[in-house]
């Protein structure tokens, strides 16, 4: 075209950069857009090696990034920032992903504004407003200014549709299956110092979300404890958030376990790598949530409730808390009843085919076409 539509893609943290990724490269293949990547800075190194892992370059930074950053502080940063390129940019649509804080304030900016307004992955719920904080209210808070939502699943489309937003709402299964895929046709490595795969049947565990902090974080520790002191030939490996909230407690109770393998955090390809040769995953992410089905691994989630749960009716996740003895329970009964396992190994993924971007692009098209 000669004057293509310019649009904005929003990215603030990695797992928007992971979920965002194939949808960028699906619009840049698109000769309707001039599509514009702004990245806010709500992480830096995570979203730079997503940003090279899929070789796209970003043509705006704010950089807001800052040494104990509140929500607040993100917040207001971020809207001001945006609020500039906006005016100078005019993009005729602004993307925006899940439930961040970034998500939030380029949503309210773009809005401000009279930009239109699309949301990917929208739609999921957990109808508890401060669990996860503070996720469940960004997420209903981006819908009311939202005109095309891109929701993954058939329940997302319900969550919506109850909730009587404005807006037109479009199933197109979730971007980060297209993310997953791609990298994992590669067969990534994940080398670990000391840690043999071969020699341990090993458990992949992540943990970070704001409701665990405190007193959740010792008894997921402990629970971990536990289920090592029972099976000798099982391995922990669990890459530490950046956060010293997060890392100090997990550290001080696992980090002299010979069979706990404590790393920084690891980048995406490592991280696909590791879930395609670990057994199975113990987390609070809802990212993994979806991906470790598309590879046949049983999730268990450390969490009361998840804005997921369509994993949890198609059996591949189970929702466990973070109680020492749930922990131990639920872990032990997937290492050492074969049935049970394959149950949740061989459930069909419910997030998607692959091609949710490019059925996104589609949508835009016509959209902006009108």
């Amino acid at each position: 075209m000669l004057n293509p539509i310019p649009i904005c893609i929003i990215v603030g943290t990695r797992p928007e950069a992971i979920k965002m990724a194939p949808v960028i490269q699906a619009f840049q293949q698109s000769s309707m857009f001039d599509t514009q990547i702004v990245l806010t800075g709500q992480h830096r190194e995570m979203v730079d090696q997503v940003m090279q892992l899929f070789d796209l370059t970003p043509n705006h930074d704010l950089a807001i990034m800052q040494p104990k950053q509140t929500l607040t502080d993100i917040t207001c940063w971020a809207m001001r920032g945006l609020e500039e390129l906006f005016q100078k940019i005019q993009p005729k649509m602004v993307l925006v992903q899940g439930d961040t804080t970034t998500a939030l304030a380029a949503a309210i900016a773009a809005f401000y504004q009279k930009i239109p307004v699309g949301h990917v992955e929208a739609g999921l719920r957990t109808e508890d407003l401060l669990n996860p904080y503070p996720e469940e209210a960004n997420r209903r808070l981006i819908s009311q200014v939202t005109q095309l939502h891109f929701a993954p699943t058939s329940v997302s489309v319900e969550h919506l549709r109850r909730s009587s937003v404005l807006g037109e709402v479009h199933q197109t299964g979730n971007t980060v299956i297209d993310a997953l895929l791609k990298v994992a046709e590669r067969q990534p490595t994940c080398e670990i110092l000391g840690l043999d795969w071969s020699q341990y049947r090993t458990i992949l565990a992540t943990v970070h979300r704001r409701e665990n902090w405190g007193e959740p974080l010792n008894d997921i520790a402990q629970g971990f404890l536990e289920v090592l002191n029972k099976f000798d030939d099982v391995a922990l490996l669990l890459p530490l958030h950046r956060n010293p909230t997060v890392r100090d407690p997990l550290t001080a109770v696992l980090g002299s376990h010979p069979r706990v393998f404590l790393t920084e955090p690891l980048n995406y390809t490592e991280l696909v790598g590791a879930m395609q040769r670990c057994c199975l995953l113990l987390t609070d992410s809802g990212g993994i949530q979806e991906e470790a089905p598309s590879l046949g691994k049983p999730v268990l989630v450390l969490r009361e409730t998840t804005e997921r749960p369509e994993a949890v009716t198609a059996g591949t996740a189970k929702l466990i808390g973070t109680r020492p003895d749930d922990i131990f329970r639920e872990t032990s009964n997937l290492l050492s009843n074969p049935a049970a396992y394959q149950a949740m190994a061989n459930a069909a993924s419910p997030f998607g085919d692959g091609f949710a971007s490019d059925r996104i692009v589609q949508i835009v098209e016509k959209y902006l076409s009108r």
